[in-house]
């Protein structure tokens, strides 16, 4: 895809919108889900939409957005406002089921349209990533897949060494029950200062919580 530097944010989100790349792979069809406004000061950088979240056309409309809005502190009316949250899943349609789960994101979509979007995200000061691929993405030297569960621990509990403005987060999905049993460490100490700084983004205080 060409990035158009003068494209408005709605013109770019239509044509997301209507995007067909992955439309052969595609076990529902095509339907991308997303939320962006130039104002949105918080980024969530999730994975891709499960099959609830394919059919109201919502992101997180479930119970893994019930857990992450907690974890953020914020209303679901701060949450789906996209004047304060942008979210931009790396893979914005269903991508189906595995044998384990739902199938990774598509691999053609956060190529074409990543970068673009974010571009229109001017005021975005803090960004939520969340699960093995969207780390991958927003953390290219500091993240490794090959680790599996491993690198997403040691990710996740060395979250002061990527800066203010990047929370690594591992994804709220009732599938990860057992890893937040096995890491009582990450309520007790990664979420304060996680609700802190969210709060610091949404209202612009300037600094570090």
């Amino acid at each position: 895809m060409n990035v158009n530097a003068a494209e408005p944010l709605d013109a770019l989100l239509s044509r997301v919108r209507a995007c067909q790349l992955c439309a052969a792979h595609l076990p529902l069809g095509p339907r991308p889900v997303l939320q962006a406004h130039a104002s949105a000061r918080i980024l969530i950088a999730s994975q891709a939409p499960g099959r609830k979240v394919h059919a109201s056309g919502i992101p997180f409309d479930d119970a893994s957005g019930e857990r992450l809005r907690a974890w953020m502190g914020v209303s679901r009316e701060t949450f789906y406002d996209p004047r304060q949250v942008a979210i931009l899943p790396m893979g914005f349609c269903y991508p189906g089921r595995g044998a384990s789960g739902d199938l990774p994101p598509r691999p053609e979509c956060a190529p074409a349209w990543r970068q673009q979007l974010r571009d229109h995200l001017p005021r975005v000061r803090l960004t939520l990533a969340i699960g093995h691929y969207a780390l991958a993405w927003h953390l290219p030297k500091g993240y490794s897949r090959s680790g599996a569960g491993g690198a997403l621990t040691d990710t996740v509990r060395q979250w002061p060494r990527h800066g203010s403005d990047l929370f690594p987060l591992p994804h709220p999905s009732p599938r990860n029950n057992g890893w937040l049993q096995r890491n009582p460490w990450f309520e007790a100490e990664l979420l304060p200062p996680l609700r802190l700084h969210v709060a610091a983004a949404l209202t612009g205080t300037e600094g570090t919580p």
